[in-house]
């Protein structure tokens, strides 16, 4: 019996008890107690812990959330690498997988594993003598960033193993996610808190693990699934079944549906078994993955350099829906551009209802012969923006008329201007609302000014109440102004104006491209900045200069022309120069360590942006391109790198995640 004198089996035995209630409720969804009960346990464990502290283990449950934020995250190579699956998009190239399989191995052996596809962010764990040692992303491939403190904040995922026979060795690899069921309940907190909404579950995710305070992540309602293994020293397991029931037994979460099957015909109607219960799952998914079941199958089959060939994902075609079209709105972008938009009868697709659909612009309405009242498909592009993708001619009503454009501006009533050397159609009204609610929204953006808090509902709350009328006024916003606003507090209100006096050390490039200039997208300001090297000679170029220059090309020179003659835009310049915003490149010293070298980019950096990495490059003499070849000296690859990496990697060209770089950077 364990008492009171014995602290250190007591401390132990509240350990593997919270472990036990962990696992019932984050993995099993079987708690036992309830939440007050397991409060009181936590509680105690921590009182012995901090009164008996030489007994506190790392892989406490207390430990789950760790002090001070991190400066910056650490690479780890992994002990294998992880690799990629190859995808299939239809049941033919499915077909010819399953050939290829059968061709290798015994037919009567041949035995498949089905599982979702996770949309989230890839992540191998380590754990030594059942604790956790580290858990490192995919990065590269071969070195990820060390996440551990952040991954140690996702209840789902055990600081320490069930069992007392666990292996001295164990590498889970699995993905990463964002409840999607809980991702509304964020994005309404984001939009209180003044910040921009994530577009999707996925992106939620990856901008969590890359956040450096893990008491931030642990906010977050992250969870994990895991599916396949790194460096181990387990024994016995013959199939990839029989291993995720062995995971099971450690505490490890793993898919809530995987299937054995031999035939392939069952293959099939499995994949399409999967997709109907899509919506159940907490995750969301893009595809089934199809493993061979047998192990020792594993190396007989191998693998290609990208993937291995035991192994496929088979993604699902973009689900679509029909409804019919009630009207057609017309937006009004920052640069004045008006955008339609499909209003529509409200319709279920890949588990949202969805009410609004792009139509691109009007020529595509007149190609596509799109009429209000028609009845047509739409499907969701990358799972995310909802297009409408054709009519449904034969529901199509005889008294339905063309749409005809509005030869007015929605939101000011200013006659639009048609320019025949592009399809946009445009508001030239500098002092239309939509305009410049978006404006001052594109101006405030991260990779512009980068103006934390001044989203979009946030600007729009301030030029209704006439505090701002365009991007320079928000240099006069005082303290006063804000606190009355709605869904701000007197902390939301300084921290706003912290980061708006913060944005003056934005560099010259950024805000060139934060002046929303027509056509001149973030590539061609940092390429114009670096030419002119300040804003008055810009002032004094030619078009004919301008086509001289990369990037910049004949409509993107008159773009420029138009923009700098403007008065209003002229005054808008000079307050903000007048407020410190940076119009000129700063010169510091440099000891041109990168001069002659190239680099290009892949995938999203944990803690830098790609503005960031630039200038860091450019300051020591480095040059960026956007294309891999012979020339190029170093691939910065960061998550989700795509098709560069392989190119780099087939061409010699060295590698580096963000860590290496910075290294690189700083020697």
């Amino acid at each position: 019996m364990i008492n009171d004198s014995d602290p250190k089996k007591l401390i132990k035995s509240l350990c593997d008890e919270i472990n036990r209630h962990n696992k019932l409720y984050y993995v099993d969804a079987k708690p036992q107690i309830s939440d007050k009960d397991f409060d009181n346990l936590l509680t105690k464990l921590e009182a012995l812990e901090n009164k008996f502290p030489q007994f506190k283990s790392e892989s406490s449950p207390t430990q789950r959330v760790g002090g001070k934020p991190l400066d910056v995250f650490n690479s780890i190579k992994h002990s294998i690498p992880m690799q990629s699956l190859s995808n299939t998009y239809n049941k033919e190239e499915l077909f010819k997988f399953d050939e290829r399989i059968r061709k290798l191995i015994d037919e009567s052996e041949c035995e498949y594993i089905i599982e979702p596809k996770i949309d989230g962010v890839a992540i191998s764990i380590r754990y030594e003598n059942g604790n956790l040692k580290y858990a490192v992303t995919r990065g590269d491939g071969i070195t990820g960033d060390d996440v551990t403190e952040n991954i140690k904040t996702i209840k789902s995922i055990p600081l320490k193993l069930l069992g007392d026979n666990v292996p001295s060795i164990l590498e889970i690899r699995g993905e990463i996610f964002l409840n999607k069921n809980k991702f509304e309940d964020l994005n309404k907190n984001r939009i209180k808190e003044g910040k921009e909404p994530f577009a999707n579950p996925r992106n939620a995710c990856a901008g969590s693990l890359k956040l450096l305070d893990p008491k931030e992540v642990s906010k977050r309602p992250l969870d994990a699934i895991f599916y396949n293994l790194g460096e181990h020293t387990l024994d016995k397991i013959d199939t990839h079944f029989n291993l995720l029931e062995k995971l099971k037994k450690y505490g490890i979460k793993v898919s809530p549906f995987y299937e054995k099957i031999k035939k392939f015909d069952l293959l099939l109607k499995n994949l399409d078994k999967l997709q109907n219960l899509s919506n159940q799952f907490p995750f969301e998914i893009d595809g089934a993955v199809v493993k061979v079941n047998k192990l020792s199958f594993h190396s007989i089959l191998g693998k290609t350099s990208k993937s291995p060939r035991w192994a496929v994902a088979y993604k699902y075609e973009s689900e679509q829906a029909i409804t019919r079209l009630n009207a057609i709105s017309i937006q009004v972008g920052r640069t004045g551009v008006l955008t339609p938009v499909a209003e529509l009868e409200s319709v279920q697709l890949a588990g949202t209802l969805v009410k609004r659909a792009t139509l691109h612009n009007y020529d595509e309405i007149i190609r596509k012969d799109i009429r209000v009242g028609d009845y047509v498909i739409i499907e969701k592009a990358g799972e995310i923006i909802p297009i409408v993708l054709k009519v449904i001619l034969e529901k199509r009503k005889q008294n339905l008329k063309k749409f005809e454009f509005p030869k007015f501006c929605p939101s000011c009533s200013t006659p639009i201007h048609k320019n025949n050397e592009e399809v946009a159609i445009r508001c030239n009204n500098n002092r239309c609302p939509s305009k410049l609610k978006n404006w001052i929204t594109h101006f405030a953006s991260r990779k512009a000014m980068d103006i934390t808090g001044l989203g979009e509902s946030v600007v729009e709350q301030l030029i209704k109440n006439k505090l701002i009328q365009s991007p320079p006024d928000i240099y006069e916003l005082k303290l006063s102004d804000l606190i009355n606003l709605e869904r701000f507090g007197e902390k939301s209100a300084q921290n706003l104006i912290n980061n708006i006096n913060d944005s003056k050390k934005i560099s010259f490039g950024r805000v060139l491209y934060a002046l929303g200039i027509p056509h001149v997208g973030k590539t061609a300001s940092e390429t114009i900045a670096n030419y002119y090297q300040n804003i008055n000679n810009i002032f004094l170029t030619t078009i004919e200069e301008l086509e001289e220059i990369d990037d910049v090309g004949p409509i993107v020179a008159k773009s420029i022309e138009a923009y700098f003659s403007n008065p209003e835009y002229q005054l808008v310049i000079q307050r903000l120069k007048n407020y410190g915003i940076k119009f000129e490149i700063e010169y510091v010293q440099s000891d041109e360590t990168l001069k002659g070298q190239t680099f290009v980019f892949t995938g999203t950096l944990p803690n830098l942006s790609r503005n960031e990495a630039s200038e860091k490059i450019e300051l020591r003499g480095g040059k960026i391109s956007s294309n891999i070849s012979k020339k190029t000296n170093y691939l910065i690859a960061g998550e989700a790198a795509g098709s560069k990496l392989d190119k780099a990697r087939d061409l010699g060209i060295k590698v580096l995640n963000e860590s290496e770089f910075m290294k690189l950077i700083n020697n």
